[in-house]
C-alpha cells in the first residue's frame, strides 16, 4: 500500500518527506517537468492476468514470451524508476484462467490463512489497489474471499452486494465499494503535499448468469453506471480529490443501457471520475481496435475526455495513465493527461515474437513452488478417454477430436441457456479440426491414445485461446453455414478416378462440423462460396438430407449453435455468424470448458457419431492426404477406404470410394 517509488538503495523502498525532494527530482526527470504548484501522478494498470505470473504456456508445457506478470513487472519497475509519484492497480480477472489457477482451486485448495500465488506475486510488486473481475467468481465465493484476504492492498467492488438496499448506497457490498487513499505527492519544486485518491471498482452484472450456481441467492448485481452515479458523489463528499474507476468492463456502446456488460464508455461520462482503467475485453486501449467509436479520442487516449487505458491480457501490456495535477487552493485537479499501453513483446511481420523485457526474479521466486506443482498437475491425468482422440481423418469423416470439443461446448451452453429466453431451443455445436496437416506438415495432427488425459492434452484438442459463444440461427442459416464449410472439397465429377479431394487453399479451421444435426455432402455440386466466403454459386446444394431428430430441418426453425468468439463474430464469413446473431458471450475459453467437462465426467467417450458423410457417387474414387500414423486408425473410420501409399512430401495417401 504505497504510492512512491523505490530509493536508489532498495528496489522497492521509499523516499519520504521534503528532505529527499532534491534527490527525487534528480532521479526522476519525468516529474521534473511539473511546475512548483504541479505534480505528475503515473497510474499503472494490469488487467486480465488470469493467473499468468510465469511466462509459461501450461497447456503446451513450454515457456513463452507473450505472457506473464513477471515480465510486466519489469515495466512497472522502470516506470517507478523514472517517476516520483506512482500508483499500481489491478483491474480484475486474476484468480482464474490457466492451469495454475485450476491447480490451486481443485487440487491444493484454499484454507483459511493460505496465500493464493497470484496474490503473493501482486504483494511482491506492491499493488496499491485492485478490483474483482467476473472470473474471480468461478470457483465460488468462499474461495474468492479466502484468496482476497491475503492481499496487502485494498480490493474494491461497488456493484455486487450481499444484501441490496433501496439504493446502491444502502447496499451491504461483498467488498468495500471504494477506498480513499491518503497519500503524499511531491510537486515539481520537490515539496510534498497531501492528496486523497479515491478508487472504486466494478464488474459485469452478467456474473449472476455466468456463475449462477455460485451466486444465485448469495449476492445480487447492480448496473455499473447507476452504481457509479450513486457512489462517486459520496467519495467526493468524503474528500476524494482524484477518483480512479477500476472498470472490469469493456469499451462498448456509448449509449447507456441498464445492465450493460461493456459499460466503460458511459461510465467515463459519470461526473467526478478522473481516470478510467478498463479491461475484460482482452484488447488494448488506446489502439486501432477502437478507431471511429463514439466518445473516444484515440490520439488523446480519452473516453468522454477522461484518460482511459486497457492493458491487454495475461500480462501482455501494462496500462499507463499520466496525470498532470495542479494545486487549486487546498485541492488537486487534473490539467492534462496521456494514456498508453506498454507491451512486453513485439511480433514481427514474419510473426516471430521478440521479448522486450526480462523477468523480474523476485516475482518469479515468490511463487516458484506453486509453478513447479502446476507443472506436475498438467502432466498428470485429470480424466480418462475410452477411445483415442485423433484428427487424421477429420476432413473426410466425423472425427473424435472434433466430437469431444462439440460435446463439451453443448454441455456448457446448455447450462448457460437455463433461465434465459432461449431455454428450450435445440442446442447444436460447431467445431473444426485445428491440427490437420496442411502447412504444419505430416506430423501436425492430434493423437491422444485411449486412457489417461492430461490437461496439456487439451492444447492438442484446441489450439487457440478462444472463448465460447452461442448464436441463434434458423434452419436456412444452418444449411448456409455447412455450405460454407463444404468449400473444403473440390468438385468431383461422377465416375472420376482418384480425383484430389481437398481444396489446398481452404484452411482446416474453417471446416466446421455441426453436431446435433445429420447431413451429407454432395461433391458433384460446385461450392457455394469461394475461399473468402463470397457467394459464387448461389443455387448450389452440396448439403443434402439435412435433418434434426430424423426430420428435415425447417428453414424457419430456430436453433442455438455453440461455437467460439472468432466464428460468432464473423471469422471465416459464415452465414448465421456475422456478429449479429450472438445471444451469449461466455467468459470462459473453449479450452477451459473442455477441461471442466473432462474433470466432471471422469471418463469421456468421444467416439464419432458419424452425423455427416459424403453422398454416394457410384464408381467414383478420390484421394486425400493425411499423416502416416492414420494407418493405425483406418479400420475404425466409417469410410470405404484403402491405403494408397505415401507421397513425396511424407503424407500418407488414402483412396476413398464414394
Amino acid at each position: 500500500m504505497r504510492m512512491f517509488p523505490q530509493t536508489p538503495i532498495s528496489r522497492r523502498g521509499f523516499l519520504a518527506g521534503s528532505a529527499a525532494s532534491g534527490a527525487l527530482i534528480a532521479l526522476h526527470p519525468y516529474s521534473a517537468r511539473a511546475a512548483a504548484n504541479q505534480a505528475h501522478l503515473r497510474i499503472m494498470e494490469t488487467t486480465d492476468l488470469h493467473v499468468h505470473v510465469f511466462p509459461y504456456d501450461y497447456y503446451a508445457d513450454k515457456p513463452v514470451d507473450t505472457v506473464g506478470l513477471s515480465r510486466t513487472a519489469s515495466i512497472i519497475e522502470s516506470i517507478r524508476a523514472e517517476a516520483t509519484n506512482t500508483l499500481l492497480v489491478d483491474n480484475g480477472d486474476f484468480l482464474q484462467g490457466n492451469p495454475l489457477g485450476d491447480y490451486i482451486a481443485y487440487e491444493r485448495g484454499m484454507k483459511d490463512g493460505d496465500m493464493h500465488p497470484v496474490i503473493t506475486a501482486m504483494n511482491t510488486l506492491g499493488y496499491d489497489a485492485g478490483t474483482i473481475g467476473n472470473h474471480e467468481f468461478n470457483y465460488g465465493l468462499g474461495f474468492l474471499e479466502k484468496s482476497a484476504a491475503g492481499a496487502n492492498f485494498p480490493i474494491v467492488l461497488a456493484n455486487i452486494a450481499k444484501t441490496q438496499g433501496a439504493t446502491p448506497r444502502e447496499d451491504q457490498t461483498l467488498f468495500k465499494p471504494y477506498v480513499i487513499l491518503d497519500r503524499e505527492i511531491t510537486d515539481g519544486a520537490g515539496t510534498t503535499h497531501p492528496i486523497r485518491v479515491g478508487i472504486i471498482g466494478f464488474t459485469p452484472p452478467q456474473v449472476m448468469n455466468w456463475d449462477r450456481k455460485h451466486l444465485e441467492g448469495n449476492v445480487a448485481a447492480r448496473d455499473i453506471v447507476t452504481t457509479a452515479e450513486a457512489w462517486v458523489p459520496q467519495m467526493k463528499e468524503e474528500g476524494a480529490e482524484i477518483i480512479i474507476a477500476l472498470s472490469h468492463s469493456g469499451i462498448g456502446a456509448a449509449q447507456h443501457e441498464d445492465g450493460m456488460e461493456n459499460a466503460s464508455v458511459p461510465l467515463a461520462a459519470v461526473e467526478g471520475i478522473d481516470a478510467l482503467m478498463t479491461g475484460h475485453s482482452h484488447l488494448v486501449f488506446p489502439s486501432a481496435d477502437y478507431d471511429g467509436r463514439d466518445a473516444i479520442d484515440l490520439s488523446a487516449g480519452t473516453i468522454h475526455g477522461k484518460p482511459a487505458v486497457m492493458g491487454g491480457f495475461w500480462g501482455s501490456h501494462m496500462g499507463l495513465i499520466d496525470l498532470l495535477l495542479e494545486r487549486d487552493g487546498n485541492a488537486w485537479k487534473v490539467v492534462s493527461t496521456t494514456s498508453e499501453a506498454r507491451p512486453i513483446y513485439e511480433r514481427g511481420e514474419d510473426r516471430k515474437v521478440t521479448a522486450l523485457v526480462e523477468d523480474d526474479p523476485e516475482v518469479l521466486g515468490s511463487i516458484r513452488p506453486e509453478h513447479e506443482a502446476t507443472l506436475d498437475y498438467v502432466r498428470r491425468a485429470v480424466g480418462e478417454t475410452s477411445a483415442p482422440l485423433y484428427s487424421y481423418f477429420a476432413l473426410v469423416a466425423d472425427d473424435p477430436s472434433v466430437q469431444i470439443v462439440s460435446i463439451a461446448q453443448s454441455w456448457y451452453i446448455a447450462q448457460m441457456m437455463k433461465g434465459t429466453e432461449y431455454e428450450g431451443l435445440p442446442i447444436l455445436s460447431a467445431a473444426a479440426p485445428f491440427k490437420a496437416g496442411g502447412r504444419g506438415g505430416p506430423e501436425y495432427y492430434t493423437d491422444v491414445p485411449a486412457g489417461p488425459v492430461a490437461i496439456k492434452n487439451v492444447a492438442d484438442l484446441y489450439l487457440y485461446p478462444n472463448t465460447v459463444r452461442a448464436v441463434k440461427v434458423n434452419g436456412a442459416q444452418i444449411k448456409g453455414w455447412l455450405e460454407r464449410s463444404a468449400g473444403m472439397f473440390n468438385q468431383i465429377g461422377p465416375g472420376a478416378t482418384d480425383a484430389p479431394l481437398l481444396n489446398p487453399d481452404f484452411p482446416s479451421y474453417n471446416f466446421d462440423v455441426i453436431d446435433g444435426v445429420t447431413y451429407q455432402i454432395d461433391l458433384s455440386q460446385p461450392a457455394m462460396f469461394d475461399r473468402e466466403g463470397n457467394v459464387v454459386n448461389g443455387d448450389t446444394n452440396r448439403i443434402v438430407n439435412l435433418s434434426y431428430n430424423g426430420a428435415p430441418v425447417d428453414p424457419e426453425a430456430e436453433f442455438i449453435i455453440a461455437t467460439n468468439n472468432y466464428r460468432a463474430s464473423g471469422g471465416g464469413s459464415f452465414p448465421g455468424a456475422k456478429g449479429d446473431t450472438i445471444v451469449f458471450e461466455a467468459p470462459d475459453t473453449n479450452r477451459d470448458v473442455i477441461v471442466r467437462y473432462i474433470v466432471e465426467q471422469g471418463t469421456i467417450n468421444p467416439s464419432a457419431d458419424d452425423n455427416w458423410s459424403f453422398a454416394p457417387m457410384e464408381g467414383t474414387t478420390v484421394l486425400f492426404e493425411t499423416g502416416p500414423k492414420a494407418r493405425d486408425y483406418m479400420e475404425s473410420v466409417a469410410l470405404d477406404i484403402e491405403d494408397a501409399g505415401d507421397n513425396a512430401d511424407g503424407y500418407a495417401q488414402f483412396r476413398v470410394k464414394l
